[in-house]
Order: C-alpha cells, then sequence, then structure tokens
C-alpha cells in the first residue's frame, strides 16, 4: 500500500486529458482486441512468475548446495532452474508475437478509419491542411495508439507483475531487508513528477518542427524546377537546416529529461542494495540467518530493479505517445461533411441540361466570388465561359461537382437540384478535364482505367484511340505498362493531357466539364489534343472554360462572366454583334495575335 502523499502524487501525474485518451483507447481498440490483449497478459503473468520462482529458488540452490553440500539437489534443483527459464522464455516468445499481432491490427483498423473520415471530408478541408500535416496525422496518430497500449499492457502485466512477485519474495524471505527494497518505488515515482509537464512540453514543440520540416521537404521535393530555375538550392537549404537544427537541439532537450530519471534510479537502487547487503552480511555472520535468504532477497532486488524502473518513468513514456493518439482522435471525431442524407435519391440525367440560378458563394467570409450568377448549359451543346481571371469561371465548375457547397441560389441537372442527389450519382455523371492535369504514380493503364476501373483491356485501349493517345503509348518500350512518374513527371504535357482525356473517354459520362484543357500547350499538342475534345465533347452536354477565344468560336452559347455574374451572352457572332464585353476581349485578344504575326 503506497503512502497517502505518494498516492497522491500518482493521481495528480495523471492529467484528466491523458486519462480520458487513454480510456477511450481501452474502450475502443483495447475493447475490441481484448482476447489477444489478455492472452498476451497471461505469457506476462507466466513470465513474473517464472522470474519470482528462480529469485526464491536461488535461496533454497544456496542453501542445499553449498551450505549443507546436498549432492542430489544439484540436480533436482538445476533441473528446475531449467524448466523455469525454459517456460519463461516460451512465455516470452508467446507475449511478444501476439502483442505485436494486436498492434499491428490497431494500427491497420486506424489508419482505415483515418482514411475514411479524411476521404468523406470536403475538399475545403484539404485546401486548408497541409499534405505533410496529414500525412502525420495519419502514420503517427495509428501508430500512437498502438503505443500507448502496448506501453500500459506491458507495464502491467510484465513490470507491476514482476515487481509484485518478486517483492512477495524479498517478503518471504525477510520482511525487513523487502521494506527496504520497496523504499525505491515511492521516491522515484515523486521524483519523476517535475519531469512529466517538461517533456510534454519539448515533445509538443519537437512534433510541429518535425511537420514543419516534412512540409518544406515535400514542397521544396515537388517544386524542384521551379528552385532549379530561380537557383533557390541555397535558400530552401538554409532554412530546412535551421528547421533541422532546431529539431536536434529539441531531440536533445527531450533525451535529457528523459533521462533525468535514470540516474535517479540508479542512485537510489544502489542505496537499497547498499542497504540490504549491510543488514542482510550483519544478520548472516551474527544474527545467525542463512546465506540463502540473503542471496534470495538480492536476485529478487536485483531482478526488479529493471521493471521497477520501467514503471517509474512509465509517465513519461506515455507522453510521447499520447500526443499522437489525441491528433488520431481529433481527426477521428471530425464529423463526415460529405455524407448524403438517408434516402437521397440518385441523380438522373436524362439529357443533361444545367441551370445555375442566382448563385452566391465565396470561399471566404465576406468575400464573395460569384453575385447571382445565372445561365443554362443546354443538354447535348457546348456552353463556354470566358472573362477575365478571378471572374468566378473555375469555381462554377467546382460548385456544379459540389466540391464546395453554395450560400444561396440552386444549381440543377435535367431539373434536379444537386444538394437533392447523391453527391457519387452526381459526380459519376460527370467527366472533367483540365489543363492541371493530376495522374496517379502508376503505369499509363492504370491512370486512363481510373475512369472506369472494371473496364475491360480493348476498352482502354479504345478510350486511347479516341484520345488520339495511342500511338504514342505503344511506342513506350513498355507500351501501357509505362511508368508515367509521379504526378505524371515522365511525359510531356500533351501526353498527359490527352491521357486524362482518354480517362474522360472511358468514364463516358454525360456531362462534360474542360477546363483549360489545352492552355498550356504548344501550336502541335494543342491541335492533337483539340481533335480528341471535339470527339469527347459529341453527344455531351459541355461546359468549356476558356481564355483563348479562338478554341470556343464554335460554341452553341458563349457566357462572359465578369465579377461573379454572366454579363453576356449568345453566339460568337451575335457577342461580336453586339459590341459589348466579349467584343472588347475578342478586339484585344486578336489585336496581340495580329501584332506577334506582323512582328
Amino acid at each position: 500500500m503506497l503512502p497517502p502523499k505518494t498516492a497522491n502524487a500518482l493521481r495528480n501525474m495523471v492529467s484528466a486529458e491523458t486519462r480520458d485518451t487513454v480510456s477511450r483507447l481501452f474502450m475502443t481498440d483495447g475493447r475490441r482486441h481484448w482476447k489477444g490483449y489478455t492472452l498476451s497478459f497471461l505469457f506476462m503473468g507466466i513470465m513474473a512468475g517464472t522470474t519470482s520462482g528462480l529469485a526464491y529458488l536461488m535461496g533454497t540452490v544456496i542453501n542445499r548446495i553449498f551450505v549443507e553440500q546436498n549432492s542430489s539437489a544439484i540436480w533436482i534443483l538445476s533441473g528446475a532452474v531449467v524448466l523455469l527459464s525454459l517456460v519463461k522464455g516460451f512465455s516470452a516468445y508467446g507475449q511478444a508475437v501476439t502483442l505485436a499481432r494486436v498492434g499491428n491490427r490497431i494500427v491497420a483498423d486506424n489508419q482505415k478509419k483515418v482514411l475514411d473520415r479524411l476521404l468523406s471530408q470536403d475538399v475545403a478541408f484539404f485546401t486548408r491542411s497541409h499534405t505533410a500535416e496529414i500525412m502525420m496525422r495519419f502514420n503517427t496518430g495509428a501508430q500512437a495508439a498502438r503505443n500507448v497500449l502496448n506501453l500500459i499492457i506491458t507495464s502491467l502485466g510484465r513490470d507491476l507483475l514482476s515487481v509484485i512477485g518478486l517483492t512477495a519474495v524479498m517478503i518471504i524471505q525477510d520482511p525487513f531487508m523487502a521494506g527496504i527494497g520497496l523504499v525505491v518505488m515511492p521516491i522515484a515515482v515523486v521524483g519523476v513528477r517535475s519531469l512529466i509537464r517538461k517533456v510534454q512540453k519539448i515533445f509538443s514543440r519537437e512534433f510541429h518542427t518535425a511537420i514543419q520540416i516534412m512540409t518544406e521537404s515535400i514542397e521544396a521535393f515537388q517544386g524542384i524546377r521551379t528552385i532549379k530555375s530561380f537557383t533557390m538550392e541555397d535558400d530552401q537549404r538554409t532554412r530546412i537546416y535551421e528547421r533541422i537544427d532546431r529539431l536536434e537541439k529539441a531531440s536533445n532537450r527531450m533525451i535529457r529529461a528523459q533521462s533525468q530519471s535514470g540516474p535517479l534510479m540508479e542512485a537510489l537502487g544502489g542505496v537499497a542494495i547498499g542497504l540490504v547487503v549491510m543488514y542482510a552480511g550483519w544478520g548472516v555472520l551474527h544474527g545467525g540467518r542463512t546465506p540463502g535468504e540473503f542471496f534470495s532477497v538480492i536476485t529478487a532486488l536485483l531482478l526488479s530493479y529493471e521493471p521497477a524502473k520501467r514503471l517509474a518513468r512509465l509517465n513519461i513514456d506515455l507522453t510521447t505517445h499520447l500526443l499522437g493518439a489525441r491528433m488520431l482522435f481529433d481527426l477521428l471525431d471530425r464529423p463526415p461533411v460529405e455524407v448524403d442524407a438517408p434516402g437521397t435519391p440518385a441523380l438522373r440525367v436524362e439529357g443533361g441540361k444545367i441551370e445555375f440560378d442566382d448563385v452566391f458563394f465565396g470561399y471566404r467570409a465576406d468575400e464573395p466570388v460569384l453575385r447571382g450568377l445565372s445561365f443554362i448549359a443546354e443538354p447535348g451543346r457546348t456552353t463556354a465561359l470566358v472573362g477575365p481571371s478571378g471572374g468566378g469561371k473555375s469555381t462554377v465548375m467546382s460548385l456544379l461537382e459540389r466540391f464546395y457547397e453554395i450560400e444561396s441560389g440552386t444549381i440543377a441537372i435535367d431539373g434536379q437540384k444537386i444538394t437533392e442527389v447523391t453527391r457519387r450519382s452526381l459526380r459519376q455523371a460527370i467527366g472533367f478535364v483540365s489543363q492541371d492535369v493530376f495522374l496517379f504514380s502508376g503505369s499509363v493503364r492504370d491512370n486512363i482505367a481510373a475512369g472506369r476501373p472494371s473496364a475491360t483491356e480493348e476498352e482502354i485501349v479504345a478510350a486511347a484511340k479516341a484520345a488520339h493517345a495511342h500511338d504514342f503509348i505503344t511506342g513506350f518500350k513498355d507500351g501501357y505498362n509505362s511508368r508515367v512518374g509521379e504526378h505524371g513527371a515522365e511525359l510531356s504535357g500533351g501526353q498527359r493531357q490527352r491521357i486524362a482525356i482518354a480517362r474522360a473517354f472511358l468514364k463516358d459520362a454525360p456531362i462534360l466539364l474542360l477546363d483549360e484543357a489545352t492552355a498550356a500547350l504548344d501550336s502541335e499538342s494543342e491541335a492533337e489534343v483539340q481533335k480528341a475534345l471535339y470527339e469527347l465533347q459529341r453527344n455531351r452536354t459541355t461546359l468549356v472554360i476558356a481564355h483563348r477565344l479562338q478554341t470556343v468560336i464554335n460554341a452553341d452559347r458563349i457566357c462572359v462572366v465578369e465579377k461573379g455574374r454572366v454579363v453576356e451572352s449568345g453566339r460568337h457572332d451575335e457577342l461580336i454583334t453586339k459590341r459589348g464585353r466579349y467584343f472588347t476581349f475578342h478586339q484585344l485578344q486578336f489585336a496581340g495575335q495580329q501584332e506577334r504575326l506582323s512582328a
């Protein structure tokens, strides 16, 4: 029984936040894997029992063999030591494997839950959060849950049971000597109390610095072309080096804080052993006690030293994992955003008529992007959105796919409000090709098949041919199995665009969104891509964003978007005749082209 002051100190060491986190871990992952933890705990109990048995047996070994010089005891006691050691070894193997399997399952389960929760967030969440922070939560949080549970289970099952069993041996052999040994634990517990807050602060700073290093490193690697083009290597190196040096200093402070409990335990352990030796030695020489009792207590005391030291610093070790576990729960507690209400119907696309009616929207409060935007994209026709940058053209496409929710107004497809149908059916009805093509780091085939994962090889090849991509794909050494590199870095801009168009062909959606799909291409590549786009637009409701008016002259309807509104609309010739905003853009653009041609 611990003294009241020591018990209070133990309770104060464990903050409410820590208790809540640990309790939640046991009520979720711990409860789900209770069978595995029970089996592991059983193995650790056997280990503690055999360890205590070996310590107790040392007294008998000394007395029967070395004091009484009993020959037959040699074989019996040696066999008992071997048997206990074998049982301990097998138990150690069993608990290690069982605990590892349970821990790996917890990591896998939590990573799946984190992934599910991340995929249920909207695009706005990912624009606010850096990839590095998300990945730290994804990996560190899942592993922290396992580490906290494993640390507590091993502390209770292996260390605490070992200390209890070895203490029992000391009490049986000599209660007074046991009392001397037990002085160490309460003093050690109180001694490490002051270290906990210090470790928590250092680890928090260390963790956030690690996120900054990962953030800047990822940006440096992804922006390597820009860095080299602007000769920014030295600046990047200096900034990241400073972060790394800061993390190194924080890590060193963490090690110093965590290691301060070691000398305390070493000193207290040495004092306890010295006192036991003094008392036991006097008792053997002058008090009629047997050497076996002395050696048994010393063995138990020495064997209990390491588990007692681990128990004393348990809260310090937990601190480094609890922050990661809390980050995991912070993410898992985020309510899913993209969840459709039960019974929400799927979108039924008959013609593909798109209607924006008095739509207001802004990415930030009091900064509107769309200010009552209204237009109609007729089914099976091509509608182009043109106008100055920042007018809200790309926002229209993001809202149509419900990446963001409008503030007021309505968006409808074939008379169905997109807010009243499932997001999945809405997005399945839309194909999208932009100038900023994203390709996954797999093969050409994988990236085309992303449009419809169940597609056959013949359908994938047909889509590539329709996108005018088959010829250059078969020119690669590995053909459709060729790797595209990270973000398609091993392909040219025109090749990436045509693979994206092939993906849209394979999806075969009735509605097509084209966001500056040829803006970044040279004339030759643009001609090839434009051929593919004309094929793709056939018999589809197509919404096109273009800054180069030449690419939308043949559109069925052109809407001029300016300051979040459609200021005029019509066919190319009609708008030229009106001599309004479209005419002004046209004159400016084609006048510039004429000047370049003259030069």
